[in-house]
């Protein structure tokens, strides 16, 4: 791979060369700025070789460095390596930003690329301004991949199909309604959609372009006037064709809407960080921008009684397979033919024998021992691990069902444990109960409550870098937003209906990994003379494992919570097992 990757750099560095560019940044996403996207859009990926879902590539004339998070610190060196793309850990006090790096490299009148087309328009600006400030130029004309990658994959122009309004509990009409209300209220005439699963989620259609993500490549216009669906015309079939003008939207070719949007002389609202500099750059200068989150996000998030239900019945469906994994997998790995590469495979085996299952909600993180500190770990031929009898498997893994979607994780005790192994479980299992016991007054964000999941570490100097929550879609992305738990600071206000993940965990680089995540709902507490009091209902249903606790660290209210959600998922599974299993998990679920 590395003298693939050399000759694709070599390649870039001539298209860059002709174009009078002296270094080129390339993100991970795609027209749409998806965390996940199509293969059409893997550029960021096929030039380095690095696979995760976050990072960005700046290659210059003489050298070239990747920038990601801390989820990617283990995987990025790993992939990186023979290559001569450089590791820049973000969040390190060390680390420059992409903007310090190329102001160092570079001279000035120098010309930096970006494909504007793939680029977020407020990042692009602001981009912009600080090259500026130091000479620097930015040119956003330019798709050298369009150029250079031979054999790039197609646009997806897969079949999308109608979730029916038994499980979206909304039509696609009302939702427009809704949010041209929202627009209005916010000064604005019409609404800019270039998200996949905001798209899918207003027009209640799914679609099969994105792998683990149920969206179809589209864009949407919304308005009073008129509703546009921007798609490429091969996706319809009659009977999609007439679903969507019952529901009064107007049917356009995918790439018309620049043309559209360029001809607009209405105010637009929409969030420059969701829309491209390239579609955000066609706006008529005299129209007017609103840019603000977009309402219709926050009412995606916000999760109605028929899509809770949804989850309900999704989680009880996935309970039941995991119950069956965690019984094949105590009694596979004693015998010592165990692999990473299985579980994933097992996995989909048992949740697709459940009913309105579609998928997988994200390729399943199966890391064994060393593996299960990286925390994005994509398990591969060469990299699987045989699963012994000791020690900690993490398990991180998800489906997608017609009515609901899940992501859960278990660090399993596949045998004998350290003390230390056993002390650091007892810590993220703390701080897990400290999120799903939260109680917390309305318009609570959710970087007010993330200490609250990493106390317990803090006090022993001990600290995990990912984010403690993330939104999930219904039947839709996996990572959503706009709420999450984390350090950082977000202005989105936990609400009730949001259905968001509880997942602290620990590393300890080439030792092991832990993680415990639930699903949660926030839903009403309570109202006192202080005002109205939110709380979470945890939604997932799977013993967690018991035996590396060590009970004297948790306090008597851990203990009870830790107890009653245990009896709470053996009352909601076992009706639905066989009477080996109802025994198996009747005894992972006993008090401790």
């Amino acid at each position: 791979m590395s003298n693939a990757i050399h000759k694709r750099i070599k390649n870039l560095h001539t298209f860059m060369e002709d174009k009078n560019i002296h270094a080129f940044i390339i993100p991970s996403t795609d027209a749409h700025l998806s965390e996940y996207p199509a293969s059409h859009w893997a550029s960021r990926e096929w030039i380095s070789g690095f696979t995760g879902s976050a990072g960005t590539v700046v290659i210059t004339r003489e050298k070239a460095g990747l920038w990601t998070d801390s989820r990617y610190f283990l995987q990025a060196a790993n992939e990186l390596n023979n290559t001569e793309i450089e590791l820049f850990k973000e969040g390190l006090p060390t680390t420059p930003s992409i903007e310090e790096w190329l102001i160092s490299e570079l001279s000035e009148g120098d010309y930096v690329g970006i494909d504007g087309g793939v680029y977020a328009a407020k990042e692009a600006i602001g981009l912009t301004h600080k090259l500026n400030l130091k000479g620097l130029h930015i040119i956003s004309d330019y798709d050298p991949f369009s150029t250079i990658w031979n054999d790039r994959p197609e646009i997806p122009k897969n079949p999308i199909f109608v979730l029916p309004t038994e499980y979206t509990g909304e039509s696609a009409k009302k939702k427009i309604s809704r949010i041209c209300d929202a627009v209005e209220k916010n000064g604005a005439e019409s609404l800019l959609v270039a998200s996949l699963d905001t798209i899918a989620w207003i027009f209640n259609i799914r679609g099969n372009d994105v792998k683990c993500n149920p969206v179809a490549v589209s864009y949407a216009y919304i308005s009073r006037a008129e509703t546009v669906l921007f798609i490429d015309p091969k996706k319809l079939t009659a009977e999609t064709i007439d679903y969507l003008k019952s529901e009064g939207v107007t049917i356009a070719e995918y790439t018309k809407v620049f043309d559209y949007i360029a001809g607009s002389k209405s105010s637009i609202c929409l969030d420059s960080n969701k829309v491209t500099f390239k579609l955000y750059n066609t706006i008529p200068t005299g129209s007017r921008i609103i840019d603000i989150p977009s309402p219709a996000d926050l009412m995606k998030s916000i999760k109605n009684e028929t899509e809770i239900q949804g989850f309900n019945n999704a989680m009880e469906r996935d309970g039941v397979a995991l119950v069956r994994f965690l019984m094949w997998l105590e009694n596979a790995v004693p015998t010592g033919n165990v692999t990473e590469i299985m579980i994933p495979q097992k996995l989909v085996e048992y949740r697709s024998q459940q009913k309105n299952f579609v998928g997988e909600s994200f390729d399943t993180i199966s890391g064994y021992g060393p593996n299960g500190a990286i925390v994005h770990y994509h398990v591969t031929e060469e990299s699987s691990l045989d699963v012994k009898a000791e020690g900690f498997l993490l398990v991180d893994s998800g489906a997608q069902y017609f009515d609901g979607t899940t992501d859960i994780t278990r660090t399993i005790a596949v045998g004998p444990l350290t003390e230390q192994m056993k002390k650091d479980y007892t810590m993220v299992l703390k701080g897990h109960i400290n999120i799903a016991t939260a109680i917390y007054p309305q318009g609570t964000r959710g970087s007010q409550i993330d200490i609250l999941a990493r106390k317990a570490l803090w006090d022993n100097g001990l600290n995990y870098l990912h984010g403690t929550g993330h939104g999930i879609g219904h039947f839709l992305n996996v990572h959503e937003g706009p709420q999450n738990i984390r350090m950082n600071e977000n202005p989105t206000t936990l609400q009730i209906g949001m259905v968001t993940s509880n997942e602290p965990g620990l590393y300890r680089a080439n030792q092991y990994g832990i993680r415990i995540e639930n699903l949660v709902l926030t839903q009403h507490e309570t109202t006192t003379e202080f005002g109205d009091f939110y709380s979470f209902k945890t939604l997932t249903l799977c013993p967690i494992d018991k035996t590396p606790i060590v009970k004297e660290m948790l306090t008597e209210k851990e203990v009870e919570w830790f107890n009653l959600y245990h009896k709470y998922v053996y009352d909601r599974l076992s009706p639905l097992l066989s009477e080996e299993e109802k025994s198996w998990l009747k005894e992972k679920t006993d008090e401790i």
